[in-house]
């Protein structure tokens, strides 16, 4: 991951190739180590100078790149073996995902690396990034993927991992540390991965895609050993007998039994996510918000009923609903005229015609935040005034981040793209529906408690 200088072996001098593609980008990000290409009738592509062989390359070579056949991987491993190459990240497709002839391929990538005790990522892979020095092995990568976060990411299918790091890298202040295309496996897996991020300075949050666990002892001993864990959000595919027959044949996963897994996972304190939705939306709340105190949740509406199917919501993730100190009452009659309305849930109409939308939620996100036990707030509101209108709100949560805060929003397709873009830039969670807002949090709660105890 902290690799200097690159070779990629299988560089095109078609620019529209994987090889001249990943040389350009690495061209265009600003990848500060040295950088050659390997092609068997040199040239230049890119700009870098194409080497015939791997031992022309006048400079030290700790990473290679390859982008060629399955059938020449095993050749082209044992020359970066003679020339000293510590790591390899093999993109090549058509190995045990492809059947039996592969699975020999694979199975000689494998014994190779562990006799030469070079470290390997794939087969069929694009690789990794860590925009901590600019590096990427992925022609699918741009310069937002590179620009550095805190998020570490690590996936098993390559085209999913590079459009959801792409997604993420569009999200100013949800970028990542480093990404790993775990592929097949065969060498580098999940465990190795989970244990770099948990050492990484860098990496705050850890994110994962895999579809099975090789080593799940080791795994699990990993996310849970001593010091101050970071949160591990893991996206579990195959977990049904279809979605495991899939993916057999995406990266040659084996089949786990998921209720078994589950358990296994929630002692760890691992957080299972369950789908790339409720995935990207926790990384917003531990990415932008502090962590809850305690489990108390004070909802502020605009309509009774996203109020009661939040309360339920609530309750079934066994979190509680925070009861207002007298002062914090009194507080909110200043704005909320009705004493019932000024119960939790805070409902904000119609006392919100009478002293502006502004001033009225202000004033109660101002009040609910000063008060120790709430532990976090669902603010749920129409998105029909413009985004504008929001920075009062944005005002207050930045005056004291003391608790964490979500935002859902209802309305019309373009009001509500607006006025959630304002937030998210904004660095507040800013969801469709409060539901998600309450899992989130029921997951930053579990996290917390987990803290507590290390």
């Amino acid at each position: 991951m902290d690799s200097k200088n690159l070779a990629v072996i299988g560089a095109s001098r078609d620019p529209y190739k994987p090889g001249a593609m990943l040389l350009q980008i690495l061209k265009e990000t600003g990848f500060s180590g040295k950088i050659a290409g390997v092609n068997p009738k040199g040239g230049e592509s890119a700009g870098v100078k194409l080497y015939t062989r791997l031992d022309e390359i006048p400079f030290d070579v700790e990473l290679a790149v390859l982008l060629i056949p399955p059938e020449a991987v095993p050749g082209a491993l044992n020359d970066c073996a003679r020339r000293g190459v510590k790591g390899v990240v093999i993109s090549s497709e058509g190995f045990a995902e492809a059947g039996s002839r592969g699975v020999e391929y694979q199975k000689e990538v494998a014994d190779i690396l562990r006799s030469t005790g070079m470290r390997g990522f794939g087969p069929n892979t694009l690789g990794i990034i860590n925009t901590a020095t600019g590096l990427t092995t992925s022609y699918f990568s741009n310069r937002e993927m590179l620009l550095p976060g805190s998020i570490g990411f690590a996936g098993q299918s390559g085209i999913f991992v590079g459009a959801l790091l792409r997604y993420l890298g569009s999200i100013e202040g949800l970028r990542i540390s480093k990404g790993m295309g775990l592929g097949n496996k065969a060498d580098i897996d999940e465990c190795d991965a989970l244990e770099y991020f948990m050492d990484d300075d860098q990496t705050r949050t850890i994110g994962m895609y895999l579809e099975d666990i090789r080593d799940g002892r080791r795994f699990l001993e990993t996310a849970g050993r001593g010091g101050k864990p970071k949160p591990v959000l893991l996206l579990k595919g195959g977990r049904t007998p279809q979605g495991a027959l899939a993916s057999a044949t995406h990266t040659a996963s084996l089949a786990l039994d998921d209720a078994l897994l589950d358990g296994a996972l929630r002692q760890a304190g691992i957080l299972r996510m369950d789908g790339i939705e409720e995935l990207i939306n926790t990384l917003m709340g531990f990415e932008w918000m502090p962590l809850p105190k305690g489990n108390s949740l004070a909802l502020v509406t605009f309509s009774g009923a996203m109020a009661i199917m939040s309360i339920d919501m609530a309750v079934r993730e066994g979190l509680g609903m925070a009861h207002f100190s007298a002062e914090t009452l009194k507080s909110l009659s200043a704005v909320i005229s009705t004493p019932l309305k000024a119960q939790n849930p805070v409902d904000i109409f119609p006392d919100m015609m009478t002293h502006g939308y502004e001033k009225t939620i202000s004033e109660i996100m101002r009040t609910l935040l000063a008060d120790d036990d709430v532990h976090g707030i669902v603010f749920m509101s129409f998105a029909i005034y413009g985004a504008e209108l929001y920075q009062p709100l944005v005002e207050v949560i930045h005056e004291n981040r003391s608790k964490p805060v979500f935002v859902s929003l209802v309305g019309a397709k373009e009001d509500v793209r607006n006025s959630g873009d304002y937030l998210l830039q904004a660095r507040i969670p800013c969801y469709p529906y409060p539901e998600m807002s309450i899992r989130v949090f029921s997951h930053m709660w579990s996290y917390a408690k987990r803290v507590r105890m290390a």
